[in-house]
């Protein structure tokens, strides 16, 4: 989001001015001033070995110049024609989309030390030339050309300059050429569960109850908000992500993962949930850092679905709309944390198998309208939207789409689809947001995509299009989305990893991101004795037959899982297993 009216941000603004003036006065009343000096930030060398037509072997050395450490250090390049293709890599995992190359670390080399070095190869083909890159990217920042050394004051750069985004400024996509935080926390988890290949990928922080604001969230978890702060500038992070989960009467469609506030506690989420959280995101020390704020999951979308008049009411859903302490805590929130201009909030907007339907769709989008316009917040205050976060919808369909059709059969009449106008996540997205914009939000918002849990490969991923000989059997047949029902949402059975977190992947996407950390339960079918507000639901239960939210059908959910957020060691295994993209 650029160019924003709010007046925190215009007094905060101001604030900055006044100190950089203060500084530039210092500087100009007797301190000296270094000459600086040009110097390339980082250098790639890039050489083919061998070339023998078709094919070649490609060396690449990168060099950090710069006067810090880089952690996960990523090169990327473009290849000047379509013919030219990466392919097996070593000392690297190397990845291609179009003519745009990205090599990333791999996790046991993924730091380059100031002045360090990393070199990988890896085996190519081409048809026509082959011309080397002319342009590359260490993290971002361009190779190979010369730069003012950082640590040498010189005239400051234009803070106006769209083209040049400084540290702190506000941008339109906080994840764009951005490294986004590893929380150690689950990592270090994941690294000793047998995901050592996955163990650096990032993963948001959730804040899901008051003391996980000091003590860390659910589980054996210890680093609190300020601790992962702290983290992310020691990583030379540019985003954390975080999600901010304690609305009163949480998640009221659901046991497993309501919370410790009551359905009338909206003071005590405003003044020791909110107010806490804003009073260390609002460190000057922590302003060049971007923060995502993925706001309240679960919460609006159940005032549509899930209230009188629906079939699939719920008298918890009935009282939160009543009271109105949805909005107003939403609203609070947007407003509370939206008044830091490196606060990025997105608002959850569930997942296609929830809102995908005509009745939901433009209710939804003008229900997180009224939000952002409550408690003192504005549009302003919406950088964009999260999607499925937390669930299992699938990032795409690849073998149909909804305008296919079976012997003059819609797929939207088939058991599956049950007439829902989107059956994946990436079309549901970019509509809603079209959607949003259409209820009044600002044109540049753009939608997060929670692809921790949506892979599903393995044996049971169809690799093409079914026969068309119902429209029953094709879709079922055909869909990678192996669940049950789409309105099954916990720990579901043959899972996998999805796409990992990627920056602006498609148009209107500001990022595939891991919100959920892969591993962390999403209840238990028993009560077990917590002190985070969490029972036990039904829909964890693996021999639960439904209810009219899943279509009456079987949960399928995986046995034995823990309270929500807390390690699933076995639902762990199988996400490694059922990866796809799968893992090198």
């Amino acid at each position: 989001m650029t160019g924003t009216s709010k007046p925190a941000r215009k007094r905060r603004t101001a604030l900055l001015a006044a100190s950089a003036l203060i500084g530039g006065a210092l500087g100009a009343g007797g301190m000296m001033q270094g000459t600086a000096v040009a110097a390339p930030a980082c250098t790639v060398d890039y050489q083919v070995m061998n070339d023998w037509g078709s094919g070649f072997t490609a060396s690449v050395t990168v060099t950090n110049n710069a006067s810090s450490t880089l952690n996960n250090w990523r090169v990327e390049w473009d290849y000047a024609t379509s013919g030219q293709k990466a392919g097996q890599a070593w000392n690297a995992t190397v990845s291609q989309d179009g003519t745009h190359v990205t090599a990333s670390a791999p996790s046991w080399n993924s730091t380059l030390a100031a002045g360090g070095s990393a070199n990988f190869g890896f085996n190519g083909v081409h048809s026509g030339s082959n011309p080397k890159p002319t342009t590359f990217k260490l993290n971002g920042t361009t190779c190979n050309v010369d730069v003012e050394d950082p640590d040498i004051p010189d005239e400051p750069d234009d803070p106006d300059d769209p083209d040049n985004p400084q540290p702190g400024d506000r941008v339109d996509n906080p994840y764009a050429g951005a490294q986004v935080y590893v929380n150690p926390d689950w990592s270090e988890q994941a690294a000793e569960s047998g995901g050592e290949a996955i163990a650096d990928q990032p993963t948001a922080v959730w804040l899901d109850r008051i003391s996980a604001i000091e003590s860390g969230s659910a589980g054996e978890n210890t680093m609190g908000l300020r601790d992962h702060l702290d983290a992310a500038l020691e990583q030379g992070a540019d985003v954390l992500q975080m999600v901010t989960y304690n609305l009163p009467g949480r998640d009221c469609a659901a046991l497993a993962s309501q919370g410790e506030l009551g359905p009338d506690e909206i003071d005590r989420y405003k003044n020791e949930f909110i107010d806490p959280i804003a009073e260390i995101v609002g460190d000057p020390k922590y302003a060049d850092l971007r923060i995502v704020n993925i706001v309240e999951i679960d919460s609006l979308p159940n005032l549509v679905t899930n209230v009188s008049g629906r079939p699939t009411a719920t008298e918890n859903c009935d009282e939160m709309l009543a009271n109105g302490n949805y909005v107003k805590g939403v609203g609070y929130n947007l407003a509370t944390l939206g008044q830091f201009d490196n606060v990025y909030n997105y608002i959850d907007i569930g997942h296609h198998g929830w809102l995908g339907w005509d009745d939901n769709f433009g209710a939804s989008a003008d229900l997180l309208f009224e939000a952002a316009n409550a408690e003192g917040a504005t549009p302003d205050d919406v950088a964009g939207f999260a999607a499925n976060v937390a669930n299992y919808g699938a990032l795409k369909e690849p073998h149909f789409t909804i305008n296919d059709s079976v012997n003059g059969t819609s797929v939207r009449q088939s058991k599956w689809v049950d007439w829902n106008r989107y059956v994946d996540e990436q079309s549901y997205a970019q509509a809603f947001r079209q959607e949003a914009v259409r209820a009044g939000f600002d044109s540049d918002v753009g939608v997060i995509i929670d692809t921790s849990r949506n892979g599903w490969g393995g044996p049971e991923r169809p690799t093409a299009p079914a026969a068309k000989t119902t429209v029953d059997a094709f879709v079922d047949n055909s869909r990678v989305d192996r669940r049950v029902h789409t309105g099954n949402w916990c720990n579901q059975a043959g899972a996998g990893l999805g796409e990992r977190p990627k920056a602006a992947p498609a148009s209107g996407i500001d990022a595939y991101a891991w919100i959920k950390p892969p591993g962390e339960s999403d209840g238990s079918s028993e009560d077990i004795p917590n002190d985070e507000g969490k029972r036990a639901d039904e829909m964890c239960n693996p021999e639960y037959e439904g209810n009219v939210r899943n279509g009456n059908s079987m949960s399928g959910a995986l046995p034995n899982a823990p309270v929500s957020g807390h390690w699933f060691q076995e639902q762990f295994e199988e996400l490694l297993r059922n990866a796809y993209p799968p893992i090198d």
